[in-house]
């Protein structure tokens, strides 16, 4: 029988929830390298890709070998800055999470696929090994109620925030600060949401339109700090078997 979420039902213009875990469920990252890593993917493959200043610098007198190899990898990567938007994530030491919209039905196979290939073969030669390092193909599930929409970023940052124990009851600051601490050794994406970071692949404005920036009872922070909303994420989150 397929693991849940296994089959996926891809639609354009559809949100989803993306994740998946290392096999037998040990550790994907080991150190922060390979979390450094893993993001410098993200951002390359997001981001979009200036071409034109690629080529210009393909021409320069002065450029070496090195620089020229690495340029050409650069135009050959998959691009995905048109067809996916990145919402939120985490990384945990052994899974992901990721929660994102993609503009047509093909793009997130194909940026998943590109992804977890690329950033197996890194691991594979850093740690001298070889054969698969996740559970199987990744996991997606259709997001399909705003209610799941509004809640799915904050079980992803609170995967990260509370292995830091209990989610401080003080000020809204005081909390934003641990959980940029933290971010160190959990990566995720709380920090662009609380307004300390601005990544430009980070697409957090969706998400926080739904919450107020100056009423403290209605802001994004306080919405993270309470409980989860009970049913709400049913069937959409991780398996624990």
């Amino acid at each position: 029988m397929p693991a849940r979420n296994s089959r996926k039902e891809y639609v354009e213009d559809g949100y989803y929830h993306l994740y998946n875990r290392g096999v037998e469920k040990r550790k994907i990252f080991l150190d922060k390298q390979d979390q450094a890593v893993f993001l410098s993917y993200l951002k390359q493959y997001l981001l979009p890709k200036d071409e034109k200043a690629l080529y210009e610098r393909l021409t320069a007198k002065d450029i070496s070998y090195a620089e020229k190899d690495k340029i050409l990898k650069l135009l050959r990567l998959n691009n995905f800055s048109d067809n996916i938007s990145f919402l939120a994530y985490c990384l945990m030491p052994n899974h992901f999470h990721f929660f994102i919209r993609q503009n047509n039905a093909e793009a997130i196979d194909i940026f998943m696929n590109s992804l977890v290939t690329r950033y197996v073969m890194y691991f594979n030669k850093k740690y001298e090994r070889i054969g698969g390092l996740f559970q199987g193909v990744y996991k997606a599930v259709r997001v399909t109620t705003n209610e799941q929409f509004i809640h799915l970023s904050r079980y992803i940052h609170r995967q990260a925030l509370d292995l830091q124990g209990p989610i401080p009851s003080g000020t809204v600051q005081g909390f934003t600060v641990q959980g940029v601490a933290l971010r160190e050794k959990y990566p995720c994406s709380y920090g662009e949401y609380s307004g300390l970071r601005s990544t430009e692949w980070i697409k957090s404005e969706e998400v926080l339109a739904y919450f107020s920036k100056h009423n403290p009872t209605l802001t994004y922070e306080n919405f993270v700090r309470q409980g989860e909303g009970d049913g709400i994420l049913d069937g959409l989150t991780l398996e624990e078997d």
